[in-house]
């Protein structure tokens, strides 16, 4: 399964061409909600397991979550795509070990905020559009507010904040890297993808947590991080990954800090200023506003079929 190219645009798509789209649009928007939850869930065992034992949780049951559902053995491949899915494997560990590593320093909606001027990087530099790039100035705009920037930087701890800023390193190769792994393993690139980010997850966690990770007490919290946070997420985002280009999944990911924010409200007490609360709305404007324009682009760039 390749990249080809798909017919020139024209004015009133079929519901048949818009189909696919719209249910990538849909699958994303459940994923984000998903990880999110997780996450908040995920930062509540780290004064029992660490950040890095919460990471070898998530990795490690969602990979074997996967494996028992998709028995990905069964249809054997070749070599094609094979450092394409070690690579995305690798992306997805690498960008959530440092994810959970940034959380146990700075709020959820901020590190999730710093973590997205990754895909917003990659949005803004594969964008063709002048409408694009309104979109993007409006995140940007968001994140300028959600940030605490206004002399008051110095709060945040700036180890976290480098894990943040790495995780959203981590975050444009998993978009680049999936599109390619997708291509060519389908849906079992997840499955595979995220056995190969345990191998990176489940040592670190034991190096950490030691026979901690094997309390019965901590399983149901460990199972519900798992499932939030990789076995659905992860499934839904490559429904997501080979059905759009990485530039409008990126750019639709802007909804992510606001989705943080509110979790972390939520579960774990973390507040907002008034705002940090206006940056959660011209991000949400901005991510309506790039699916309300997604036929077009959708239409005359390739896509991955």
């Amino acid at each position: 399964m390749g990249r080809i190219p798909v017919p020139a645009p024209i004015a009133m798509p079929n519901r048949a061409s818009l189909a696919p789209m719209l249910l990538a649009i849909a699958a994303l928007l459940v994923a984000m909600v998903s990880y999110q939850c997780g996450a908040a869930l995920a930062k509540h065992l780290f004064p029992l397991v660490g950040a890095q034992g919460a990471t070898a949780y998530r990795l490690g049951l969602g990979a074997l979550i996967l494996l028992l559902l998709r028995r990905p053995w069964r249809s054997p491949r070749g070599r094609a795509g094979r450092r394409a899915l070690w690579g995305y494997g690798l992306s997805m560990g690498a960008m959530n070990l440092m994810f959970y590593l940034a959380l146990r320093t700075i709020p959820l909606g901020i590190a999730v905020a710093l973590e997205f001027i990754g895909p917003l990087t990659l949005a803004l530099f594969s964008s063709r559009r002048a409408l694009d790039v309104l979109w993007i100035a409006l995140v940007v705009a968001g994140l300028l507010l959600l940030l605490p920037l206004r002399g008051r930087l110095g709060v945040l701890d700036p180890v976290g904040v480098a894990y943040a800023l790495g995780a959203g390193v981590g975050w444009v190769l998993y978009i680049v890297l999936g599109q390619k792994a997708g291509a060519s393993h389908g849906g079992d690139a997840v499955t595979l993808g995220t056995s190969i980010a345990a191998l990176l997850a489940i040592p670190a966690g034991l190096a950490h947590a030691g026979t901690a990770l094997f309390s019965p007490a901590l399983l149901p919290f460990a199972l519900g991080v798992a499932v939030l946070s990789s076995a659905l997420p992860y499934s839904l985002e490559m429904i997501a990954l080979v059905r759009m280009p990485a530039r409008t999944f990126s750019t639709l990911l802007s909804i992510e800090p606001a989705i943080a924010a509110v979790a972390g409200a939520m579960f774990l007490g973390e507040r907002l200023e008034t705002l940090q609360w206006l940056a959660i709305l011209a991000i949400i404007a901005a991510s309506a506003g790039t699916a309300l324009s997604v036929r077009r682009p959708a239409l005359a760039e390739p896509q991955i079929g």
